[in-house]
């Protein structure tokens, strides 16, 4: 096939996916379903915010009708039991790679590998997210944002591997507020290894953000395994952090301490994690979504208000969490007046400034790999 029939029929496919994911067309089919809207917003207590974690097994999305469905349900069952903010997990946009062409068969590849193979052409994962990543983010912001607006309750979308205008791609999360509207976007500062070789992006910002039931930020799951995130997320004043999860490892529960539940004890707030389970592309992904804090303040002393049994399970946990006991409790610790700042001063700059000069170092002697001739 020519180089011309080739671009025709990659502009012909992207034209189709722009028409498959029309917003409009997935508001009305949300609105449709969603029935009566939620009024778990209407009784604002900040001694008892009830947050939700979703945890969602990966299943491709044959179309935005069915994705929609899937994330709405989820959702709903999170409201009916009070949750005025959900959360998603991260990666929540994958199974929207479903809606390519032959995209339910691909993600059903028994690797990345045999996937990307069956797309030809030398394609590699970057260039799969680049070409779907216009349909993908329509889909998704359209299908979050209805189903925030038809809840009436704060959305964390969970987060979505997206071509940015500079043509890179990031992971990056998304918070939807109770009338639909996109209040923050994060990318992910601290990538995997898997998905800086898929060639990712970090993101070089920490979102917080206000809203009616707290001071909330966002991080991506590997950004928890850094205690400097935490800290970042505390000293800007976060009450709740909101972490998705994707972690592609069978489940171990000393493994899972290097995240969430050590960071908020560490620097004091609410930790509200969504984990996305199942497999894809020879992966098995597992985690126990759940809602997380002190200690000290926690009903049985562990740091768990809930959380998931199984980390293979879909499901739903809710939680109430008190933000002025937090208020209280980060008085009584006084963690600002220990800091040694002085002594921050003294090494953190000069530390970091030398790894960073290591890490360029290193990408410069790295050989640059080809793109495949799906690129944009």
């Amino acid at each position: 096939m020519t180089g011309g029939a080739v671009g025709f029929r990659e502009r012909l496919q992207r034209a189709l996916l722009a028409w498959t994911v029309r917003p409009r067309r997935i508001a009305r089919h949300v609105a449709a379903r969603a029935g009566r809207p939620g009024e778990t917003l209407r009784r604002l207590d900040p001694a008892a915010v009830r947050l939700g974690a979703v945890q969602m097994r990966f299943e491709p999305a044959p179309s935005p009708e069915d994705y929609a469905a899937r994330v709405l349900d989820l959702a709903r069952r999170a409201v009916e039991d009070g949750a005025q903010l959900v959360a998603f997990p991260e990666d929540a946009a994958l199974p929207l790679l479903g809606l390519l062409p032959g995209g339910v068969d691909l993600l059903a590849a028994p690797d990345v590998d045999t996937a990307l193979a069956s797309v030809g052409g030398g394609a590699t994962v970057l260039d799969v997210l680049l070409f779907a990543g216009p349909a993908v983010e329509r889909a998704y912001r359209a299908v979050f944002s209805a189903v925030a607006r038809s809840l009436r309750v704060y959305v964390h979308a969970g987060s979505a591997m997206l071509p940015g205008r500079d043509d890179q791609v990031y992971n990056v999360a998304h918070l939807f507020g109770p009338d639909g509207r996109l209040l923050a976007r994060s990318r992910k500062a601290h990538l995997l290894p898997l998905e800086a070789a898929w060639g990712l992006v970090p993101g070089e910002d920490l979102a917080v953000v206000d809203t009616l039931v707290g001071r909330v930020g966002l991080p991506v799951c590997m950004d928890a395994t850094y205690w400097e995130s935490f800290r970042i997320l505390y000293l800007r004043g976060a009450e709740i952090a909101v972490l998705p999860v994707a972690n592609p490892e069978p489940y171990d529960e000393w493994l899972a301490l290097r995240g969430l539940w050590p960071r908020v004890q560490e620097s004091p707030m609410y930790g509200l994690q969504s984990c996305l389970v199942g497999r894809v592309l020879g992966m098995t992904l597992t985690g126990k979504s759940g809602i997380y804090g002190p200690l000290e303040l926690s009903p049985a002393g562990d740091g768990i208000w809930a959380r998931m049994d199984d980390p293979e399970a879909e499901g739903v946990v809710v939680a109430a969490v008190d933000l002025r006991a937090l208020a209280e409790h980060r008085r009584r610790l006084g963690l600002d007046r220990s800091f040694n700042l002085e002594l921050y001063r003294r090494y953190l700059p000069g530390v970091y400034q030398r790894v960073a000069r290591r890490m360029r170092e290193r990408a410069e002697r790295r050989p640059r790999r080809p793109r495949g001739d799906g690129r944009r």
